[in-house]
């Protein structure tokens, strides 16, 4: 690559770096990007970089395969009803253990192996989280799974402390209930819900799919932007895998944020893509209403400004994304 090709690079983010200057940025941190060891490199890169560019990056994780792994070496049978672990009280245990203990330290490691930024806390730190025991329904019975929850009530004194400070806080998906017991929550859904009470600008969910695809599994074209009135007409139909999600983005843009994406977390810096650059990857889920450009959106009534066009390339959505489905 040329000089002139990389310093065309560098002015490409210039609209976005005075877009996303001072405003939080909420990461769901998953998939193959927390166990490949390169992945988790390039991620943590991502996060310091973001961090030195003026933006708040933090980061919501959980620790799915860890979790299997540790209770698998203790001899602590897993099981898993509609997509979700079911949780004893022991189980619990190793689950707070290993998100806490694990996951959460060697990503505050990673990030802090490049500057000394990321400072870890889970739901239970400062009030942050409050948990309601939750769930699930399997062939129209409701089915117990024990000490898992849905996040109910955020406070973010702790982590708007952090954010003050000049640190990355990096959370773990667990939070207590009103009488102090201790549930396994799902890491999208609380990232949607900590990005709704920061009133965060963005929020990003890092997954092992390249996006929403259009009609899977007979299609692998990706939906790259739908509105939220649209998503939601897609929820009943979307695979179990996808659908926390796809509901964390659809929760995210319901609570106020202008626009939520679902990143593959396989692409090396897919972060730094998503945010800094005019195409971004991934699916974005907006609020109805507006449209996109690269990263960002405008009122779909108004229009984008002419000037921002000579950003990037955009071709104003003409054909509606459920249609093209059929």
């Amino acid at each position: 690559m040329s000089l002139v090709e990389k310093a065309a690079i560098l002015t490409e983010t210039l609209p976005w770096l005075e877009t996303y200057a001072g405003k939080v940025v909420v990461i769901k941190y998953g998939g193959n990007a927390m166990v490949d060891e390169d992945l988790k490199r390039a991620f943590a890169q991502d996060i310091v970089f973001m961090k030195r560019c003026g933006v708040h990056p933090v980061v919501v994780h959980g620790g799915g395969p860890q979790i299997s792994s540790m209770l698998k070496r203790l001899g602590i049978a897993s099981e898993f009803r509609g997509g979700l672990r079911v949780t004893t009280p022991e189980a619990m245990e190793v689950v707070r253990m290993v998100m806490v203990g694990q996951v959460g330290r060697d990503l505050v490691g990673l990030i802090n192996s490049h500057s000394t930024l990321a400072v870890g806390l889970s739901g239970e730190d400062g009030g942050l989280f409050t948990a309601e025991r939750r769930g699930t329904v399997i062939d129209g019975e409701e089915v117990d799974l024990g000490l898992v929850g849905d996040v109910v009530h955020v406070r973010t004194e702790a982590v708007q402390g952090l954010i003050n400070s000049g640190s990355v806080p990096v959370v773990a998906g667990i939070a207590p209930d009103i009488h102090g017991v201790v549930h396994n929550v799902n890491a999208d859904t609380t990232a949607a819900a900590l990005a709704v009470a920061l009133q965060a600008d963005r929020l990003v969910v890092l997954t092992d799919v390249e996006g929403l695809y259009r009609n899977w599994p007979s299609s692998t074209d990706v939906i790259t932007e739908l509105s939220a009135s649209e998503l939601r007409e897609l929820m009943p139909t979307l695979e179990s895998g996808m659908l926390p999600k796809m509901a964390a983005c659809l929760r995210a843009v319901e609570g106020g944020l202008t626009r939520a994406t679902v990143t593959d977390g396989r692409v090396p810096h897919a972060l730094l893509l998503e945010i800094f650059t005019n195409a971004g990857i991934g699916t974005m889920v907006t609020q109805d209403g507006l449209v996109r450009l690269g990263s960002r959106v405008f009122s779909r009534e108004q229009g984008i400004p002419p000037h921002e066009l000579t950003n990037g390339e955009f071709a104003l959505r003409t054909t509606d994304p459920i249609q093209e489905q059929s």
